[in-house]
């Protein structure tokens, strides 16, 4: 059996696993979703549904990695005791993996715009525009930080749980919450930033719709990590003294904090300016860098700061994340083949680089790398986001609340009677039997066009 490791303290626990989840959904996504559907009343269905959704499917993952004490193939199948259940499992990894491929690509953006910040010259949104058009579509720069940045993530997750993955989660996420309120300060101070923070703050529930209500449930989804896998295979390396429930809210406050901040960091900055941040996917790359070069005209060195900061935040954020998505397959090959960790981490590195690099050519001229009509990184988007992930999550809560072995979820849930609160075990049993199911069922007809 090798040897998997485990966290060694609560601190690295909690940091590691919310650097899992926080990620590019929360600096890049919630920000233009937000935008995009209201603004503040948005931001309130949303935290309602971290509580009612998006808590207890932590929980649940939780519960399954620690059960086992293995990856999260393995997990659920020893959950299921080798029913078809433990598929969930084997669907899981594969989303992980293809996530990690694309993944990297925006990561390495991101870390590309650190250095475009100090050499090219983007000070207009005619030039911002076109850098970004001739920077995505080059068939080989972006490869280049894609391929940096896996590299990057490969010695961090060889160096092993506490010395790779928990060290570097105590250094980057202290970071990205420096780098965060450095932006939030800056941008709240510009004139005109107060109408941005009412636009955040005061809610205006007639702007509330159905699909934004659908929207909200599905980034509460997105943003946690949920059916990545990573959050099962971390929970695998949790000790038996840690309390899931109490872990899944604090990871969820933090991650719902960032989301927040990141929303305090962009909306000031774009109402001074009058630009409306709901320029989608297109927000970080082409919207924000006139947004800061618009408000900081008059203090040029302090704008070049901001943006500078900005995407070595992005770029933190987006780390953490690609190393938990990198320690799911890693865990799986480790595990199911008995190689050592740096000769499993080195095979998931290098499918990550191939996958990754014909992913990144696909955005270019090169038509022959097309999938249902898509380019490989779309469909790669697409099939991950719109699809694998609200079914492992709907399936993992009919599992667990219908078909789950029931004293060992409550042993695991309660740390085999250590916390004694049945009413809330109670609770999160409703929760997963009924209104999560329900919930990400909306979620995925709503994000597949069926309703």
């Amino acid at each position: 059996m090798t040897d998997r490791g485990n966290f060694g303290s609560k601190v690295g626990v909690i940091l590691a696993t919310a650097g899992s989840a926080v990620g590019l959904g929360n600096v890049w996504r919630f920000p233009y979703i937000t935008g995009e559907n209201g603004g503040a009343a948005f931001i309130v269905v949303y935290a309602l549904c971290v509580l009612l959704l998006g808590i207890p499917c932590m929980v649940s993952e939780f519960i399954i990695g620690r059960s086992a004490q293995a990856n999260t193939a393995r997990a659920f199948t020893k959950m299921a005791d080798g029913r078809p259940w433990k598929w969930i499992g084997y669907v899981s990894v594969v989303t992980g993996c293809a996530i990690t491929c694309y993944y990297a690509i925006v990561s390495g953006w991101c870390f590309h715009y650190i250095f475009a910040s100090f050499i090219s010259d983007i000070s207009t949104p005619a030039l911002v525009e076109q850098h970004f058009t001739e920077f995505s579509q080059n068939p080989w720069e972006p490869i280049v930080w894609t391929l940096g940045l896996i590299i990057i993530c490969h010695y961090v997750i060889t160096r092993g749980v506490q010395k790779g993955i928990e060290k570097m989660s105590k250094i980057f996420m202290p970071l990205l919450f420096v780098l965060l309120l450095v932006i939030v300060v800056a941008s709240c101070m510009l004139p005109g930033a107060g109408e941005g923070l009412t636009f955040l703050f005061y809610p205006d529930f007639s702007k509330l719709t159905p699909n934004a209500v659908l929207a909200a449930m599905g980034q509460s989804f997105y943003s946690l990590s949920i059916g990545m896998g990573c959050v099962c295979t971390y929970a695998s390396y949790f000790s038996r003294q840690t309390n899931l429930m109490q872990t899944a809210v604090q990871i969820s406050v933090l991650d719902s904090a960032v989301a927040i901040l990141a929303g305090m960091m962009i909306f000031p900055a774009a109402f001074a300016v009058g630009i409306r941040p709901d320029a989608g996917a297109s927000l970080v790359f082409v919207t924000l860098p006139n947004v800061f070069n618009q408000a900081f005209a008059s203090m040029p060195v302090v704008g070049a700061v901001v943006s500078v900061s900005f995407y070595s935040l992005l770029s933190l954020a987006a780390l953490t994340s690609l190393m938990s998505l990198h320690e799911v397959a890693t865990a799986f090959v480790q595990e199911e083949t008995q190689m050592t960790r740096k000769k499993a981490a080195t095979v998931v590195t290098v499918c990550a680089m191939i996958i990754g690099s014909f992913c990144s050519l696909s955005l270019g001229d090169w038509d022959w790398l097309k999938m249902a009509g898509m380019s490989l990184f779309d469909f790669f988007d697409y099939a991950t986001g719109q699809i694998l992930l609200p079914l492992i999550g709907f399936f993992t809560c009919i599992f667990l609340g219908w078909f789950g072995p029931r004293d060992r979820i409550r042993g695991e849930f309660t740390n085999n009677g250590t916390y004694k609160n049945h009413a809330l075990f109670r609770y999160y049993l409703f929760l997963i039997k009924y209104l999560c199911p329900i919930a990400i069922a909306l979620v995925f007809m709503n994000q597949i066009g069926l309703i």
